[in-house]
């Protein structure tokens, strides 16, 4: 990154007890000429290569999907954040995410990209050893070699670590044999390689991952018939007595969750990043759907119900976008230059709660989006014969990858409290602070009269609040905070708000300190008008489950402070232009 960036960095989390600045905030606005290029290189492979094919890889002609592996190797898409030394392009996280976010418009084949790319490479990467390294990531990097993850067992979904697969060492030390079956395996029906999680000798202290080659004692069983992305491979893994060599263990015995978890969160952002790809591609559908169908003499885009669904589904794509590229612009920040692989781990993981933020923010707004481009599309939205019914189903699982969105959730105030405790972030503090100021309120005069300055203190003020429910929950609760899901969940949606109302707020401003931003502007002030009434919905109903009394009182009290709008704007009228923008263009503009 450059310039804009802090030369020390934002921590992960920080966000919530810090002021951002437009400097600090990395957005699509900032590209380089090379990010712009590898935006146009992959958008223009999905959108002529790719797209065309998935009828064909929703009847399983995996042999298509791994063509297109090949091909998206041949352009060196497969390793832009891999270091050449290993066949890679060595470019930056932000290269990755570009490259996510175009591929997303795949369907599908999204998910066969990003099992080859990310979680079905990065543990050997990241944790293997030089001889696994060198033997495997070139022709995965290559599309020569098709390669899947393999955690999830039938009775261990979200809670891996229940894993009954198991691995024993042979008695001369040379092998492992494996046993066991996964589940819900992407890419399983034509991988060569797998990355599989087990427990060695059975013991939940071993839980290890390995390196295992396709075989017939390591086969994937039938394809799954599934909801949505029907264009890519879904099957169960069979190890039957694998053998595999000593040396295919990734990192040591006992790393498994080491592996997994992290591996997870880099997965995370960059799911945010592609399901954002294929929220914008739905919505230029919708657009053009609009403008073309005709109802009462008139098209249907003229109408201002459906004015109101247009504008909404590029307020929440173009939202999505903006935290997907500030939460990736902290990460590149923090990497810097010639970092190795274990600093770009380490630099990624400090992320983890934004990471967490964007994959459940991200998926969300896709999943409005789809929704409403069916809508748009009325009777024919449910017929298979145009996109809206196959973009619908498809967007389903992304709620369910990468960690539920429910887990990831509870992971955010989670991660945010560990974080504290440690003393690696100032929360503690920043809550006694606000815990005075809500005991002793002072007069306040508004001295602001910039752009977006109303809403520059909603954001400021969603911070507060979400401060507020945490520490709340934090004091009341204590060591069993974690047991307490309902309380985590709405606090968790609390601070997503926050982060997204600050983020839409400074990349607006931005925008306007460089040139006419009007249409921009108007998306964040639609945007925080709606989150802090939100926010302030769901903090009432976290403070009535929590507490009663005067203690209820006194919170309601700062609440119904911090999230009052002095200046609602009319956002009927504004949807009504931001809408009339994207008619008049025929596409997403923003």
């Amino acid at each position: 990154m450059d310039a804009q960036m802090r030369k020390e960095f934002i921590k992960g989390g920080e966000f919530l007890i810090s002021e951002g600045t437009t400097a600090d905030v990395f957005t699509p606005e900032d590209f380089t000429e090379e990010h712009i290029m590898i935006g146009d290189t992959i958008r223009e492979f999905v959108d002529n290569e790719v797209r065309p094919l998935i009828p064909d890889m929703e009847k399983h002609d995996w042999q298509k999907a791994r063509d297109l592996v090949k091909a998206a190797g041949d352009l060196g898409l497969l390793g832009a954040s891999v270091p050449e030394e290993y066949g890679g392009a060595a470019l930056d996280q932000t290269s990755g995410v570009i490259i996510a976010e175009a591929v997303g418009r795949g369907g599908g084949f999204g998910t066969t990209f990003g099992a080859q790319t990310s979680i079905g490479l990065l543990p050997i990467l990241y944790f293997g050893s030089e001889e696994l390294k060198q033997k495997w990531i070139p022709p995965i990097v290559a599309g020569e070699k098709i390669t899947a993850y393999c955690l999830s067992e039938a009775g261990s979904g979200s809670d891996a670590l229940g894993a009954k697969c198991s691995a024993r060492l042979s008695e001369d030390g040379s092998e492992y044999i494996l046993n066991g079956e996964k589940m819900w395996i992407s890419n399983g029906g034509f991988a060569d390689v797998y990355i599989v999680f087990a427990k060695v000798d059975g013991e939940k202290q071993k839980f290890s991952a390995f390196v295992v080659e396709r075989s017939e004692n390591c086969r994937p069983g039938n394809e799954e018939h599934k909801m949505g992305i029907k264009s890519s491979s879904t099957t169960p893994l069979i190890l039957s007595d694998a053998r595999i060599p000593a040396g295919n263990l990734i990192g040591n015995v006992g790393d498994g969750a080491k592996i997994a978890f992290n591996i997870l969160n880099v997965g995370r952002f960059k799911l945010g990043a592609s399901v954002t790809g294929g929220a914008k591609l739905a919505l230029y559908e919708a657009i053009r759907y609009a403008n073309e169908r005709h109802q009462f003499n008139k098209p249907i885009s003229s109408f201002g119900a459906i004015k109101h669904k247009l504008a909404e589904m590029a307020i929440k794509v173009w939202v999505s976008e903006s935290i997907t590229y500030r939460t990736v612009g902290m990460i590149d920040a923090l990497i810097g230059d010639g970092a190795d692989n274990e600093k770009k781990l380490r630099s990624i993981e400090e992320y983890a709660v934004e990471s967490s933020i964007n994959k459940v923010f991200c998926s969300e707004s896709l999943d409005y989006v789809v929704d409403e481009m069916v809508q748009i599309y009325g009777g024919y939205g449910y017929s298979a014969d145009y996109p809206a019914e196959k973009a619908y189903r498809d967007s389903r699982i992304n709620r369910i990858f990468e960690g539920t969105n429910e887990i990831n959730r509870m992971l955010i105030p989670g991660q945010l409290m560990k974080r504290a405790i440690k003393g690696q972030l100032g929360i503690i503090p920043a809550a006694k602070a606000l815990q005075d100021e809500i005991m002793n309120p002072q007069m306040s005069f508004d001295e602001d009269e910039g752009v977006l300055a109303m809403e520059t203190k909603l954001a400021a003020n969603a911070k507060k609040v979400a401060l507020m429910i945490l520490g709340t929950a934090a004091q009341k609760y204590m060591m069993s905070l974690s047991e307490q899901q309902e309380i985590l969940l709405n606090c968790a949606d609390i601070i997503m708000n926050a982060y997204a109302m600050e983020t839409a707020v400074l990349r607006a401003k931005k925008l306007a300190e460089n040139g006419n931003a009007d249409r921009q502007i108007e998306m964040a002030q639609v945007f925080c008008n709606d989150a802090i009434q939100r926010i302030e919905a769901s903090a009432k109903n976290t403070i009535a489950g929590m507490l009663e009394g005067d203690e209820a009182k006194m919170l309601l009290v700062a609440l119904k402070r911090f999230t009052k709008n002095n200046s609602p704007i009319n956002t009927i009228a504004a949807r009504q232009r931001i809408a009339d923008t994207l008619i008049q263009a025929n596409n997403y503009v923003f």
